[in-house]
């Protein structure tokens, strides 16, 4: 019998979800060659930062959830851009599952968890503003696996990703439980403490956030996956962001890929969030990643009055 017909369901989404990002990823980088975005602004009158979503945003997301949806009818998906069109054309149904990611074994927690419990949260185009900029080496596809509460499993796909035989496109998962593939792992620098943050979205008090760290060095890249992903190759040792703004679809892939890897991704007080179907979207308390750190000593660095401060309404 297939693989494919008697693996876990958490198994079976996980390999769905790594071959359904890259064809997500050629739909982005499709959008992109014809030149026309597509751009509209999703931000409110009173937001004071443009909120760019593109053609792309919306294919891909609408490839995801109608491929996903086919696959595992009665799994609740979560998508950044809301409510998608599910009529999609055949050549974005992606109705195949990754065979090698099927060939491992399930870790023993997950083999009995039921459809009811998942929450499949999908930001099919992180990093827009990057993308509309020109920065496309930040974008990522990110599908995040929860069960319950927990983020346990998560896709990061990267569209523009060059292989040196000019190959375009990486596909990087990790499993709490298994551990992670498609790349290298590598652990940042000793004697160094290097941060990744927002590129765009700084206020004073992510600014007072960061400056209690001495970094040695500061990178500013756009996408939550892309940050993570700094942590991951070992380019930098925390990801920081100190102020509301990211979602649950930002940060429950990297969640999951980081710390099937031994790394930490909690709010800014060292809390995990929470991803089942009835949380709030908003991230209210930021953002805290660590890899290879003590992270509990890391949020104490943090100004009690920053920490106080961040998300109160």
């Amino acid at each position: 019998m297939a693989t494919s017909t008697v693996s876990p369901i958490i198994m079976r989404i996980m390999a769905a979800s790594i071959k359904t990002s890259v064809k997500a990823a050629s739909i982005i980088r499709d959008v992109l060659k014809t030149g026309d975005l597509g751009i509209v602004d999703k931000s409110n009158k009173n937001d004071t930062q443009i909120d760019p979503q593109t053609l792309a945003d919306r294919s891909a997301q609408r490839c995801i959830i109608a491929s996903l949806t086919k696959k595992f009818p009665s799994v609740k998906i979560i998508g950044e851009e809301g409510d998608s069109d599910l009529n999609v054309p055949s050549d974005w149904l992606v109705e195949d599952l990754d065979e090698a990611f099927l060939e491992q074994s399930c870790p023993s927690e997950w083999k009995d968890v039921k459809p009811e419990d998942f929450v499949i949260w999908v930001d099919p185009l992180d990093g827009t503003a990057e993308y509309t900029q020109g920065f496309v080496e930040h974008v990522t596809v990110l599908i995040g696996i929860a069960v319950k509460d927990a983020a346990v499993g998560g896709v990061i796909h990267q569209p523009f990703y060059k292989h040196p035989s000019g190959e375009l496109g990486r596909t990087i998962w990790g499993l709490k439980g298994l551990g992670t593939g498609g790349f290298v792992p590598i652990l940042p620098p000793t004697g160094q403490f290097i941060i990744t943050t927002t590129r765009s979205h700084s206020n004073a008090l992510h600014q007072q956030a960061l400056n209690s760290f001495n970094a040695t060095q500061t990178i500013k890249v756009g996408g939550a996956g892309f940050k993570v992903l700094q942590l991951l190759e070992g380019k930098a040792h925390a990801y920081v962001f100190a102020t509301p703004g990211c979602k649950k679809w930002d940060t429950c892939a990297p969640e999951a890929v980081l710390e099937a890897q031994g790394g930490t991704l909690t709010d800014i007080d060292g809390n995990h969030y929470a991803y089942n179907a009835s949380v709030e979207h908003i991230n209210r308390k930021g953002v805290l990643a660590t890899v290879g750190q003590d992270h509990a000593e890391l949020v104490s660095k943090i100004p009690l009055e920053v920490r106080q401060a961040v998300g109160n309404k």
